[in-house]
């Protein structure tokens, strides 16, 4: 039968940010990735309760039904305990984490997810992604209304439509159980590593081999490289038929260090778990909506700006036309400026305009028809006179055909 044969968990602050909001477990058959959010007083503390609460759900189960069951109440539990420490720390309203969470037993693996971080899964040389982003952009995608290419610079791409924190007092977690096998390894990744590294990447990392730590390792130094513009964390679980090459839960992050302050009972009931306004606003970025009125807002907002990268477009395509157009004029209105001799029904005659043409549009037309004939001329001015000869004006061209009137073979 399958089972964990090695992991390893690696979390990094990243390049930009001055303290780690991530938390990540590699437990004995629990693993947990989480992305708190809500500034620096309040991120870091979202992702270690949560991460602390979830934890006590890596314990034996017997079947994958009940270890869904139990990954489900369990954030649901973190949500709860999420909204007491707001209650007694006003100064933490806003905080949210999302989490995503694999429980391993044998030839099966539950899964709980809510947030933009995320599970892949490599299995005969391809990476998948198995959990959906809970974000703006991944609903615009989902109706069609942008590209996943749009949806990586959208600038609404860090608004999250679900997050665990005090903001729903019951959440929406996606559940689902899957089948693994011997052979796989699992990734869990907080936005950190997904917004910056690309799946193909990703899959040439897993592609290397190695041991869980070795692949954590590189896959953190992989957006360390890109810029690594949020904090980074990333566990790892290989699926085998040995023994575990580590048996004691490893816990990273903010979570791994003691919280400053007493965390409520989770058990304790309050006729109010929420303040009945916001202390203090979010200074994140990574944020979640508070009402249907917001979202719409959203909405309309990200209408307004395809309109206007429309009328953007629109008025560079009517620009461009435009200077095409005035361009044609004045190149025309130079041709008629210029004149060449030419003949015309076995006559010496002068055109005006210049010799070539653009698809069926002549550049010149018929000025003056005059009664010298080619037949009287002698056989070098014939042949000049039926290639034509340019002249810069129409007194140069009369000068030409008086030439060539005096040169007249005699009759």
């Amino acid at each position: 039968m399958a089972r964990v044969s090695d992991s390893a968990a690696v979390s990094h602050v990243g390049r930009i940010r001055s303290n780690n909001q991530d938390s990540g477990l590699a437990g004995t058959g629990l693993f947990v990735v989480a992305d708190g959010m809500g500034g620096h007083a309040g991120g870091d503390v979202a992702s270690a309760i949560a991460i602390t609460r979830i934890a006590e759900a890596d314990v034996h189960y017997s079947s994958a039904q009940d270890a869904e069951f139990a990954l489900q109440a369990s954030l649901v539990a973190a949500n709860a305990l999420l909204a007491e420490t707001v209650f007694e720390h006003a100064e933490l309203t806003g905080m949210g984490t999302t989490v995503s969470a694999l429980a391993v037993l044998g030839d099966e693996v539950a899964i709980a997810h809510i947030g933009d971080s995320r599970i892949y899964l490599y299995r005969d040389g391809d990476v998948s992604q198995i959990t959906v982003d809970h974000t703006f952009v991944q609903r615009l995608v989902d109706s069609g209304r942008i590209t996943e290419e749009e949806a990586a610079v959208h600038p609404r791409r860090s608004v999250l439509m679900r997050v665990l924190g005090d903001v729903d007092s019951s959440p929406e977690v996606d559940t689902s159980i899957l089948a693994t096998r011997s052979g796989d390894r699992w990734l869990l990744c907080s936005d950190g590593l997904s917004g910056v590294v690309s799946p193909e990447q990703i899959r040439a990392e897993f592609a290397q081999g190695g041991r869980a730590h070795d692949l954590a390792q590189r896959l953190v130094k992989d957006a360390l490289d890109a810029g690594a513009p949020d904090n980074v964390t990333v566990v790892v679980v290989d699926i085998g038929e040995t023994e575990p090459l580590r048996t004691d839960p490893l816990i990273v992050g903010s979570a791994a260090s003691p919280l400053s302050f007493a965390t409520p009972e989770p058990t304790r009931v309050r006729s109010m778990r929420l303040p009945p306004f916001r202390l203090h606003p979010v200074r994140e970025s990574h944020f979640e909506p508070d009402s249907q009125d917001y979202l719409d807002e959203l909405i309309e907002e990200d209408r307004r700006r395809v309109r206007r990268r429309r009328a953007v477009w629109l008025g560079s395509i009517i620009t461009l036309a435009a200077a095409i157009v005035v361009a044609g004029v004045l190149a025309y209105q130079w041709t008629q400026t210029r004149y060449f001799v030419g003949s015309s029904s076995g006559t010496v005659a002068i055109y005006r305009g210049v010799q070539q043409s653009l698809g069926p549009i002549e550049l010149n037309e018929l000025y003056l028809k005059t009664d010298i004939a080619l037949a009287d001329l002698k056989p070098y001015d014939q042949k000049i006179v039926e290639a034509t000869i340019s002249a810069d004006s129409l007194e140069e061209a009369q000068e030409i055909v008086a030439r060539l009137d005096a040169s007249r073979v005699p009759g």
